[in-house]
């Protein structure tokens, strides 16, 4: 059974930095991603990477301030947010997708096989 486990979220200061990981359980995928979901809204993505190239896809609203790598020798992925904005709180989700996808298709939910648990991500003013 896949599982993605997330951590690193919680109480930010608006301005500061966010750095979250993600560990898939016992494999490797295609692309691993990021998406969020504030209170009301819907879960929309935030960046992708593809784990062989190291190719990295972003969304426009985080181009600039956000960074997505990922270790081979940890399985880890990871997402780092710079300049934290009051509308970065949400609750940021990892998902994995197992075989080879449109790059486009990496930007929508229905592009990803398994997701994280998800977690919590606050800023503070």
């Amino acid at each position: 059974q896949v599982q993605l486990v997330e951590s690193g979220g919680g109480l930010v200061q608006a301005g500061g930095s966010l750095s979250l990981s993600c560990v898939p359980s016992g494999r490797t995928f295609y692309a691993m991603g990021w998406f969020r979901q504030a209170p009301g809204k819907e879960r929309v993505f935030v960046g992708a990477i593809n784990w062989s190239s190291g190719n990295t896809y972003y969304a426009d609203f985080v181009k600039g301030r956000c960074t997505i790598s990922r270790d081979n020798a940890k399985n880890t992925v990871y997402l780092q947010m710079n300049s934290l904005k009051p509308e970065d709180p949400a609750v940021y989700y990892c998902a994995a997708r197992n075989s080879a996808i449109a790059r486009g298709s990496l930007y929508t939910r229905s592009g990803y096989d398994y997701w994280g648990q998800g977690t919590q991500v606050t800023v503070s003013s």
